[in-house]
């Protein structure tokens, strides 16, 4: 049976440069960096005291203030960028098609702020003052729970839980159901709000993250040999995903298509990835024979890159073996610069790069790469924007548990 074709129809983002996609895309393609002091809490005896976080958010502005009460802050970044996206899209959801309109957003972490909470609540107030409402507030499934109930869509309903990879899978997932004719429509991607007390404690003991606190808008710096550590970033990304004929019926003004999903294991480490990237380019491998693609046929890469000393060569070596000699010739870049690492969101709002990349012919740079690595000798894009014919773009993500999971978009063509 012929596998049905799926286009993106709505963008919405709730993110460290810009709560619309016309600031966030602005903000990529410009290197305005969203990382800074961090001001939600007394973070002076952390070794890292900066982050990316969301600014000017108001939950009302996007849901009532008695349903922005009753969610965790990943809930609340992930109903607002779906409401964007729906609107963006021009869908509306009735009686007539809520069946075959499906929602699929994860969290890498969930509502970590709510438990945080609600335990100090245990501590000194007691078992009968946690709130009753604890448990839904902080599941990971509740982004699409919560968006799901305010839209009235009764489709395919669901998360993924995959770590930094969380919001790549959950697109790939939601293509799938519009492949398969579960579904005509998909709002999916990912959220994430752990910028919290022990969100930043459990990340510095791992020391994985920059203490570049003097510099912060220096401090992401993926590929470059100065790097000392990724930023912890937030927010979420909600893309409409919609099937063909479905979009063309009604109008719709499509971004551009989705064209192929290959999603790995590791089997190696629980934080550590594979150093010879061999999950990565299994992952690389798997999206371009979904999407038919030799490896000639890629212009751009919106990478993983996290800014670690792990993560960038491994992710290097994963490219150079999937594209020979083609890996010299892609355009490719890591927006963490800007927004830092989103984690479960990161995947979403590098899709919606790649995809944006596609409709503008535009690349965005790899902002801060100063000192060239030997062991990350590609096209990194740095620091300035690249007009240039992009056709064809992956973006992947890699988490923590060896997850990889690479999407594939091309421009739109009838």
């Amino acid at each position: 049976m012929k596998q049905r074709r799926v286009v993106v129809t709505g963008l919405g983002v709730i993110s460290p440069v810009g709560n619309d996609v016309a600031t966030f895309w602005d903000s990529l393609v410009r290197g305005v960096s969203g990382i800074g002091p961090i001001d939600r809490f007394d973070a002076s005896a952390y070794p890292t005291r900066i982050a990316a976080q969301v600014k000017d958010f108001n939950a009302s502005d996007y849901v009532s203030r008695r349903e922005a009460r009753r969610m965790d802050r990943f809930v609340q970044y992930a109903c607002a960028a779906a409401r964007m996206a729906l609107e963006d899209s021009r869908l509306v959801i009735d009686a007539g098609n809520a069946e075959r309109v499906g929602v699929w957003v994860g969290s890498g972490i969930g509502g970590l702020e709510t438990y945080e909470a609600q335990h100090q609540v245990l501590l000194t107030r007691g078992v009968g003052s946690v709130s009753p409402i604890f448990i839904p507030m902080l599941i990971a499934n509740m982004a699409s729970g919560q968006i799901s109930i305010l839209h009235g869509a009764k489709g395919p309903n669901g998360c993924t839980v995959t770590a930094c990879a969380t919001g790549t899978n959950s697109i790939g997932e939601a293509f799938r159901f519009i492949q398969r004719g579960e579904a005509d429509v998909m709002l999916t991607g990912g959220a994430e709000a752990s910028i919290t007390p022990l969100g930043m404690a459990g990340f510095c003991a791992m020391r994985a993250m920059s203490t570049r606190n003097d510099e912060p808008t220096r401090a992401s710096r993926p590929f470059d040999a100065q790097r000392d550590g990724f930023v912890m970033g937030e927010g979420a990304g909600v893309l409409v995903l919609e099937e063909l004929e479905h979009a063309r019926a009604r109008g719709a003004d499509i971004y551009a298509e989705v064209i192929g999903y290959g999603t790995t294991a590791d089997a190696f480490h629980v934080v550590q990835p594979d150093p010879g990237g061999d999950g990565a380019a299994r992952a690389f491998a798997a999206a371009l024979s979904d999407a038919g693609l030799a490896p000639e046929d890629v212009d751009y890469i919106n990478a993983h890159g996290t800014s670690t000393d792990l993560n960038d060569p491994m992710e290097t070596r994963a490219i150079k073996r999937v594209f020979g000699e083609h890996a010299r010739r892609l355009a490719i870049s890591s927006t963490k610069g800007v927004t830092g690492h989103m984690l479960g969101a990161a995947g979403a709002v590098e899709c919606m790069a790649a995809v944006l990349a596609c409709r503008h012919d535009l690349v965005p740079p790899t902002v801060n790469y100063e000192t060239p690595d030997p062991e990350c000798d590609l096209d990194y894009v740095p620091n300035v924007a690249r007009q240039m014919a992009v056709r064809v773009a992956l973006s992947d993500s890699l988490g923590f548990g060896g997850h990889n999971a690479v999407l594939a978009v091309a421009k739109y063509r009838d």
